[in-house]
């Protein structure tokens, strides 16, 4: 029988494949991001001085010590250590190192080049958090703050658009013509897609900002997209009656967030409009506990971006922001982290290591995954067959209908069609990695009960 066949996943990507895109980001990337964050606390020590006096002072050089050693120990592939400070997430961190030890072939250790790509790079980001942490008191110093900032006023005139056309949208709004409703959220789950190219990891904290109008673009861009599977997430979403199954627990979507800047706003732009038009009732938002791949969303990046756009002098985005306090005062909207989020687990783990996390997460009617880091989180960031079905690289996790809305920018990708993998390669030997393309794709019970 079939049924004792165990299905063996593939190797995950490693920059011990050298020449791959992982090679080349743990050789080049990673220590240019280290090297960017030892200048930002560096720049920052007349600050720390200002705050903490001579403390702060000593305070940045423990900081740029501990982290020059680690830049030194990943450009040299020595050994990954384990953590030593006392976080809630300590244990957990240190138990994955052992898992991976348990991996390894030949007695060799867990190391940068070595390892696998997913869990090395994550690891650059807790130990720059654990650099911090071991330098009171500059402890809850955010090293990616300014590129951030940078990028959401860099991005002020996309954001004016987008805003703008928001409003003027909900002023005329149909909440009764599905045809309106369909076409709306199609265009706005369109720009929350390509904002997701304002990524400031993948340009090595460089600037990476939004700067023409989205919705202009929106059908030059549609033959980019390689798998657009928006109308099941219109089912998913329009066919919700709430976990309970009645209608007066309204539908629930969950947001898990990528990046701050343009790809933020272009996030709450999409949320407002759901919950504005009745399509959802409650949106929950998902970020990081600590600073994560430059940009990511942290819960002082959420509350930033939703007060500085209130408090914006063009009248459509504070328009748009004091709607948005009013979501989060009204409990429409929530912020949530969890330390799930910022650990190097593929999220098939989930149901084990973070079973409250998975538990919450059952209660959604959509989980929207935003970007690469959770496409290749879910997909267990291996070398897939580019037409393994989008299901089976999930590994059985799907608490919830799930759609990954995603730019490529790393070398992972399923659920193409036959040949559709090879044309591509063949225009364009960068297409995985470039950020021109993407995917809306998405896996749920829907699919299954289509039929009966």
């Amino acid at each position: 029988m079939a049924t004792d066949q165990v299905f063996i996943p593939p190797p995950s990507l490693s920059a011990k494949f050298e020449g791959s895109f992982a090679y080349l980001t743990v050789r080049d990337r990673l220590p240019t991001i280290l090297t960017r964050v030892i200048d930002t606390i560096h720049r920052n020590k007349n600050n720390f001085f200002e705050k903490h006096g001579q403390v702060g002072v000593e305070a940045e050089k423990r900081a740029i010590s501990f982290l020059s050693k680690l830049r030194n120990e990943l450009q040299t592939d020595k050994p990954v250590l384990p953590l030593t400070e006392s976080g809630d997430d300590t244990e957990a961190w240190n138990q994955y190192l052992q898992r991976q030890q348990d991996l390894m072939e030949d007695g060799q250790q867990v190391s940068w080049f070595k390892s696998p790509w997913l869990y090395v790079e994550c690891y650059m980001y807790r130990r720059i958090q654990e650099a911090l942490w071991l330098s009171p008191p500059i402890c809850d110093f955010d090293a990616f703050k300014e590129a951030k900032t940078h990028s959401f006023f860099e991005s002020q005139q996309a954001i004016i658009s987008l805003c703008t056309y928001l409003r003027e949208i909900l002023s005329t709004t149909d909440a009764t013509n599905k045809k309106w409703l369909l076409e709306h959220f199609l265009r706005f789950l369109q720009v929350s897609l390509w904002g997701n190219r304002c990524d400031l990891s993948i340009s090595a904290g460089l600037e990476n900002s939004q700067k023409t109008s989205p919705m202009d673009s929106l059908s030059d861009l549609q033959h980019f997209v390689l798998v657009d599977d928006s109308e099941k997430v219109w089912s998913a979403l329009t066919s919700g009656r709430g976990p309970g199954g009645t209608e007066e627990t309204g539908v629930r979507v969950d947001v898990v967030l990528d990046n701050a800047g343009f790809e933020l706003v272009a996030d709450l732009v999409l949320a407002d409009f759901m919950v504005s038009v009745g399509l959802a009732k409650e949106v929950r938002f998902h970020g990081k506990s600590i600073p994560w791949f430059v940009s990511d969303v942290g819960e002082r990046d959420f509350d930033w971006t939703v007060s500085q756009t209130a408090a914006s002098n063009h009248k459509h985005v504070s328009s748009c922001g004091v709607q948005w306090k009013r979501h989060v005062k009204d409990g429409a909207w929530s912020y949530h982290d969890h330390r799930f989020w910022t650990l190097p687990h593929e999220f098939c783990d989930m149901p084990a290591d973070a079973a409250d996390l998975y538990a919450t997460l059952q209660g959604s009617d959509l989980i929207l995954f935003k970007g690469d880091l959770n496409y290749r989180r879910l997909t267990g960031d291996r070398t897939w067959e580019h037409t393994v079905p989008f299901e089976r690289a999930l590994g059985g996790f799907l608490p919830a209908p799930l759609c990954s809305v995603r730019t490529l920018k790393a070398n992972v990708q399923v659920g193409l069609e036959p040949g559709q993998a090879e044309k591509l390669a063949s225009k364009d030997a960068e297409w995985m990695t470039s950020g021109k393309y993407a995917v809306i794709q998405f896996c749920g019970p829907v699919q299954q009960q289509q039929g009966s």
